[in-house]
């Protein structure tokens, strides 16, 4: 069973936390973290585009020349994919890239990248972490106290305001609740930086 250190906003050593073995201490699988970060990059795409076929195109609505003994090549149509102007042939049309994995799968998944950040030594666990007022200056500090000079995920059991307003003026540092973290969000960041309350929430709904 892994076991991490919990730290206060100071980075002082608070107490000693052993994760669920289940969830924070598994053998990273690495095709399903690739096809979990497929299925969210997938999702997060337009598929707006759009092209005109030859049925689309303004134009062309009779034949440019009869079709025998001009000594050119017989048309149908000046909007024939062929011609300037002209339709475009199976060009794109609006659709949907999401796919679907099963729940085992995208568990696993998160699991699997969780996992990762314990093997890594990349996740930091806080005692707490709440801000009476948006104050960026005062984040910036306690990351400073965390030693985190990269790259950040911060997590916490419930959204909080202040401590979201304080962390998105920061570069490379977002901000999730517990409910919202994901596989691709914990494999971008360098760090994890995750409360006490928060895991013991992501256990109970992983585990």
């Amino acid at each position: 069973m892994p076991t991490v250190t919990v730290l206060n906003v100071k980075g002082q050593e608070v107490e000693k936390l052993e994760l669920a073995e289940n969830v924070f201490g598994i053998q990273p699988n690495v095709h399903v973290l690739h096809s979990a970060v497929l299925l969210q990059q997938a999702a997060e795409r337009q598929g707006t585009h759009k092209t005109k076929g030859r049925s689309e195109v303004r134009g062309g609505g009779r034949k440019p020349w009869k079709q025998k003994g001009t000594g050119r090549a017989r048309q149908g149509s000046i909007r024939a994919p062929q011609w300037v102007g002209g339709g475009t042939v199976f060009g794109p049309v609006p659709r949907t890239y999401g796919f679907k994995l099963p729940k085992k799968v995208r568990r696993l998944a998160i699991k699997s990248a969780l996992s990762s950040k314990v093997i890594a030594n990349d996740i930091i666990v806080l005692d707490q972490l709440t801000l009476a007022a948006p104050k960026t200056k005062e984040f910036a500090a306690i990351l400073n106290n965390l030693n985190v000079a990269r790259k950040a995920l911060v997590v916490t059991a419930n959204y909080e305001d202040n401590v979201a307003l304080s962390a998105r003026n920061i570069p490379g540092v977002k901000f999730v609740a517990a409910d919202g973290i994901n596989v691709l969000d914990v494999l971008v960041h360098d760090k994890l930086i995750i409360t006490k309350e928060a895991v013991e929430k992501v256990q109970e709904v992983l585990a």
